[in-house]
């Protein structure tokens, strides 16, 4: 069965890495032998730096679908009176006691579940440098207070939350396809609402072809569109497609792989379908098995 390709939003978004610091703590000097005790010296173990934290991670919000959000899982956003091309910041002073920027501790950015090619800085007038994801920087907003908060969506209609392409998140109604951080598998393939997307060994892909009906697709319900046209985020669009399944309906596809979610995942960020038979895998932004 023909695939056909999706109208999407955003260019395609790699595999982010976390990176992980870590270095020596110094021993402590041994001290002169007249001042050294009869008990024996033990050399203590170096002890390695806490993880580094990411300071941009992809993950669903609300209904808003995948958002950046800071280290804390504080929501991210851009403002419309900004510019991308040049990066230009115009949010100071009052404004931004109200949507503090998201500021680079180090040169080097450490990012989870976001394009990397896709991030850089800025640079502030009081010299300090900005978080930018494709060109738009990015700001916290003061009245969110705990991880998940979105108060800042709409305000004003020009402040939105952050897609990890650097896009207004939750803007258009026709996001289906979207990416997120899942725990040790990275980067994968979710729904909308950040549901965990699969693939099964027993499909095919040319032609493209669903092999779970029935009893099947009752534990593993198949990603529907009504149309071949929707929209998807940080996904290449060359891979994103459609197949029409047994039943009539038309089933979402990744390189040419129909895409499911699993009954048992329960909340965003579930996973527990991974590896289900020897056949089940989570799938990545390219429509291979994710953490395989």
């Amino acid at each position: 069965m023909a695939r056909s390709r999706a109208v999407l939003l955003g260019a395609a978004a790699l595999v982010g890495v976390a990176l992980l610091g870590a270095c020596g703590q110094a021993r402590p000097a041994v001290q002169p032998a007249a001042a050294q005790s009869a008990e024996p010296l033990v050399a203590q173990p170096e002890q390695a730096a806490p993880e580094e934290k990411p300071a941009l991670v992809a993950q669903s919000v609300g209904d808003l679908g995948t958002v950046l959000t800071d280290a804390r899982g504080l929501t991210l956003y851009r403002f419309d009176k900004d510019t991308s091309k040049p990066s230009t910041s115009t949010c100071d002073g009052d404004c931004a006691a109200k949507w503090p920027p998201a500021l680079a501790e180090s040169a080097d950015v450490v990012v989870t579940g976001v394009d990397k090619a896709l991030v850089g800085t800025v640079d502030r007038k009081d010299g300090t440098k900005q978080l930018t994801v494709s060109g738009w920087p990015l700001y916290r907003f003061a009245q969110d207070q705990t991880a998940g908060e979105a108060k800042g969506q709409g305000v004003g209609g020009t402040w939105f939350a952050a897609a990890p392409d650097g896009k207004k998140a939750g803007v258009s109604a026709g996001l289906v396809l979207t990416t997120s951080a899942v725990g040790t598998l990275g980067t994968v393939l979710t729904d909308k609402d950040g549901m965990t997307l699969y693939r099964f060994d027993k499909d095919s892909t040319n032609p493209s072809v669903s092999n779970c009906v029935g009893e099947c697709a009752v534990k593993w319900p198949p990603l529907l569109v009504d149309s071949e046209k929707f929209e998807a985020q940080g996904v290449d669009k060359a891979i994103v497609g459609t197949v029409v399944r047994p039943d009539g309906k038309r089933q979402v596809t990744a390189a040419g792989w129909p895409l499911y979610t699993f009954a048992d995942d329960k909340v965003c960020g579930d996973a527990k379908g991974q590896g289900v038979g020897g056949t089940w895998f989570v799938a990545d932004p390219q429509g291979k098995k994710a953490g395989v």
